[in-house]
């Protein structure tokens, strides 16, 4: 958040997992902030914007934590990629996956493994349709 202040402005918070206490008042608020109507929460689940990579990621604990007591909300994959493969210009793929069909009553553990499981699966496909199928997405 220090690093992309931009970010504050449309209503991103941080969860500093290393200060236990504050963590969990910034998880408590993220499954409060999903009870009001038509809410959405868009995370990092690995807790920081990384560079992109079909590896599984590696999410933190928060995910499967939010998810065990919002069992109502959906978690909703979204993959970004950037290349230069084809054109001088780099291209931008967004692929928004499914809702993750998933119980809130799993362990926040094997509620992380889950979700990077779905997570990796949308950017393997993501990376291979951009290639190998570009016309599948539409150019803005």
């Amino acid at each position: 958040m220090k690093q992309h202040r931009f970010f504050s402005k449309i209503g991103a918070f941080s969860v500093n997992l290393s200060e236990p206490r504050t963590a969990i008042k910034s998880l408590r608020y993220a499954v409060n902030s999903m009870e009001r109507k038509n809410s959405s929460l868009f995370i990092y689940p690995e807790g920081k914007i990384v560079p992109f990579t079909t590896e599984k990621p590696q999410f933190q604990k928060g995910l499967g934590w939010i998810a065990g007591r919002s069992p109502d909300s959906d978690i909703v994959p979204i993959g970004i990629y950037i290349h230069m493969a084809r054109y001088d210009k780099p291209e931008l793929f967004i692929k928004i996956g499914h809702p993750v069909d998933f119980d809130s009553k799993q362990s926040s553990e094997n509620l992380n493994l889950l979700f990077e499981q779905q997570m990796q699966d949308l950017l393997v496909d993501l990376q291979n349709n951009a290639h190998e199928h570009p016309q599948q997405f539409t150019t803005l």
